[in-house]
């Protein structure tokens, strides 16, 4: 069984702040704003939706099968893939486009202010999903709005089932359009902030998008998640962790999970906890890909959290 994840990949450029915005940022100058923020701690790294979710789910031994739009500039990322034995095969380059790029400056509040440039990802309908074959599950994460539209269409036509997972890029849909999505994908995932955004335009509730789908999965960060289905609902806890790092990407490594367990046919409560420790797992590293488990070490921990052993 492969795994066709369709959404962006991003190079993210962090860099920390030793001090406090506020202390610079006068309020009543708001409209001639003109300051520099002297960043000493910098650092790089690989990341984007469909790159982490990938990253992930091979971490698990899932099939995975990446696909997305990049730039000119991709080929650091390319090696890192490669070294990971993750396939680029369905990876479209965008020669006169650099590889969407997220700047991102958090001071010592744990504020940020990001400057993101889409770049090749707004190309993303370039790539076709009947380009991919063996596939028998899908996930549409983030990526160029025609490009998410179109390969939600497709997933539909050639009907392999697939995840609808919006993510930061759900306010670029309005109510019918949402509607749309919910109607092609089998699952939905969204966050707290994204399910209230997804409930004001669809005016649909959980239960009526739950009775729609196969499950409706709405993450809530150290509470843990919950699943809806048409007739039960799913309280899934957090899992354990030894520190909390970086919560950046925590979202896409439960996505890896999550789809490892879809892909097993994995009951939804271990397919939840399965999901929860692996944004457990990531929160306890910097950056998006830098965490690494084994089949093994994933298995130990998941019964050393939830208490029962996790057949994989």
């Amino acid at each position: 069984m492969s795994a066709l994840i369709c959404g962006s990949f991003a190079f993210d450029t962090i860099m920390v702040f030793n001090d406090k915005f506020k202390h610079h940022i006068l309020p009543d100058q708001m409209h001639i704003l003109n300051v520099s923020f002297l960043v000493p701690d910098l650092r790089r790294e690989f990341g984007g939706c469909a790159g982490n979710i990938a990253y992930n789910l091979n971490l698990l031994g899932g099939d995975v099968l990446p696909m997305g739009t990049v730039g000119k500039d991709f080929a650091p990322y390319a090696e890192w893939m490669d070294k990971c034995a993750i396939p680029r095969t369905y990876l479209t380059t965008i020669d006169h486009s650099y590889t969407a790029q997220a700047f991102i400056t958090t001071d010592m509040d744990d504020n940020q202010i990001t400057a993101f440039h889409p770049g090749a990802m707004n190309f993303s309908q370039n790539n076709k999903i009947s380009q991919a074959e063996g596939v028998t599950i899908g996930i549409i994460s983030p990526d160029g709005r025609e490009g998410m539209i179109q390969h939600a269409r497709q997933f539909a036509e050639r009907d392999i089932p697939f995840i609808f997972d919006p993510g930061q890029g759900l306010p670029m849909f309005d109510g019918n359009e949402l509607l749309q999505f919910i109607e092609q994908a089998r699952w939905v995932i969204v966050n707290e902030y994204e399910w209230q955004l997804m409930e004001e335009r669809t005016g649909f509730s959980q239960q009526q998008v739950a009775e729609r789908v196969q499950g409706l999965i709405i993450t809530k960060g150290e509470a843990g998640s919950m699943i809806y289905t048409a007739d039960t609902t799913y309280q899934i806890p957090s899992a354990k962790v030894t520190a909390i790092n970086d919560p950046t990407g925590c979202g896409d490594a439960f996505r890896g999970g999550l789809l490892y367990g879809l892909m097993k046919d994995i009951d939804w409560d271990t397919t939840g906890r399965m999901a929860s420790l692996m944004g457990a797992i990531k929160v306890e590293h910097h950056g998006t890909q830098n965490h690494t488990v084994t089949p093994e070490q994933f298995k130990q921990r998941f019964e050393e959290n939830f208490g029962y052993t996790l057949l994989m």
